[in-house]
């Protein structure tokens, strides 16, 4: 143990005989830090915290296996007999061993105390699998001098000197350690309780704009960083199920299996048709019968109403690693398809979000009203969702199954009224916490039958969820 470690240790085991005590006056802090993270992890995940204390936050958090590590053998003591269900070890974040991975790993108000912070991140890839999400959470820089002063006038226990990283240093020690940040965020203006007031700050100014920049605490969300391997590593590395909602698409069906390229371990397509009124249903079948000796294809009919509603029902259906929704107009060409594999096959991001708002359109792609409502959700997303989301409305959204089986249990937490589909699936992938990003495709015309979109009342609708979403992200 090196003299700066055993410097940390002696400070916390004299303060073990009280801390208790000390940490129940703060508990509305400590509350606010707990319920934050557990917002992100699901009752079957293993959850890791280093710098456990006394083992609070980890009690709360949901978590089907979980294990506290912290320097002070004396706080590792009183952890271990409050919480008897939960595995407690006193060893330093610098030299911990630990025999398993983690599904989350948890750094709470602890890289102020590290030697060497860099080398702490370098230890925790040992740790990490490939789906792993590290939730790092320190004061922010600029209440330095405030926390300076609470502790000069005994409002604040004084600490050790710490270490004081802007969100930057943050993500730059992740890049250096070879972990990726790929979300930040702040909370908790009013960090101690007064009635109205604590709800007023932290609840709605924190979460907004501006407001926000001055919170105590700030997140950064990080995972492992994604390796550079060549195309062959990961060309027969998954099965694919693409999901076609078709609805009076009759004249396009042929052409959707005609166009999608092989790619993956294996390809199976599944139709869904949706309450056309022309011969869409029957050109399925007869397109699935033509092509029964070449490709996988499963139909279905839908018995609801809506996009969201077929692809829920298609996505019962699929058997792939990797789900994929393809509309059946066709004006996301198939062809671009291998890419949406390549960038979630190889890590590059947990949910790969189609985006027709980079590359010019072609001329009937997307109406003006269309066009201009589809930008201003895209800033209403990228601040919800707290990731840059450019274009919400695309249709083809790509993730794992597993991660949909996941995103299936927290469906009620936002509710089942999104008619297209797209909302639900952010929605989720934002609880769960994955990295979603953004694959610019050119968005091509309609070469067969109307678009089934109808401007106004469905813009009112996904105006309404926003709405609705806000107070289940931002103001819960």
């Amino acid at each position: 143990m090196t003299k700066h470690q055993q410097y940390i240790k002696d400070y916390f085991d004299a303060f073990s005989p009280v801390f208790e005590q000390y940490r129940k006056k703060r508990s509305y802090y400590h509350h606010h830090i707990a319920r934050y993270c557990g917002y992100f992890i699901n009752a079957n995940q293993s959850v890791l915290e280093i710098g456990c204390a006394t083992g609070d936050l980890l009690a709360t958090v949901p978590g089907s296996y979980k294990m506290g590590i912290d320097i002070s053998d004396k706080l590792i003591a009183i952890a271990q007999q409050k919480y008897p269900d939960i595995h407690f070890t006193c060893e330093t974040a610098e030299t911990m061993l630990v025999d398993r991975t983690f599904d989350v790993v948890i750094l709470s108000n602890l890289v102020g105390y590290l030697e060497d912070v860099q080398s702490v991140f370098e230890r925790l890839k040992l740790f990490c699998h490939r789906d792993t999400k590290i939730f790092i959470t320190y004061y922010n820089r600029i209440w330095e001098i405030p926390i300076h002063f609470s502790e000069f006038i005994g409002v604040k226990r004084k600490t050790p000197l710490q270490n004081w990283l802007s969100s930057y240093d943050l993500k730059n020690l992740c890049y250096l350690a070879g972990l990726e940040p790929y979300k930040q965020n702040n909370n908790v203006l009013l960090p101690v309780y007064i009635p109205i007031l604590s709800t007023l700050f932290n609840q709605y100014l924190s979460r907004l704009p501006i407001f926000n920049f001055f919170s105590l605490n700030q997140y950064t969300f990080a995972r492992l960083k994604p390796s550079a391997k060549a195309d062959g590593d990961i060309d027969k590395l998954y099965s694919t199920s693409i999901v076609i909602p078709a609805r009076n698409e009759s004249g396009n069906i042929e052409n959707a299996i005609l166009r999608i390229p092989t790619f993956g371990k294996h390809i199976e397509i599944v139709f869904i048709e949706g309450n056309s009124t022309d011969d869409t249903w029957h050109t399925i079948h007869q397109v699935q019968s033509k092509y029964k000796d070449t490709h996988d294809i499963k139909i279905l009919q839908q018995t609801g109403k809506g996009k969201g509603d077929a692809v829920r029902k298609a996505f019962e259906h699929c058997t792939g690693d990797i789900l994929m929704i393809l509309d059946a107009d066709l004006t996301m060409p198939p062809e671009d398809l291998p890419k949406f594999y390549h960038a979630i096959a190889s890590g590059k991001g947990d949910f790969i979000n189609g985006c027709r708002l980079i590359y010019p359109m072609e001329s009937q792609a997307m109406r003006t009203l269309n066009t201009l409502g589809n930008h201003f959700f895209s800033k209403a997303f990228s601040w919800l969702l707290e990731q840059p989301i450019k274009d919400t409305l695309c249709g083809t959204k790509v993730l794992f199954r597993k991660d949909y089986e996941q995103l299936i249990l927290n469906r009620s937490f936002f509710g089942n009224f999104d008619p297209f589909g797209d909302f639900d699936l952010l929605f989720g992938a934002y609880k769960l916490n994955l990295k979603i990003i953004d694959l610019p495709i050119r968005y091509k015309d309609r070469t067969y039958g109307d678009t089934n979109i109808s401007r106004f009342s469905h813009g009112f609708l996904l105006l309404r969820m926003v709405m609705f979403a806000a107070g289940k992200i931002k103001f819960w």
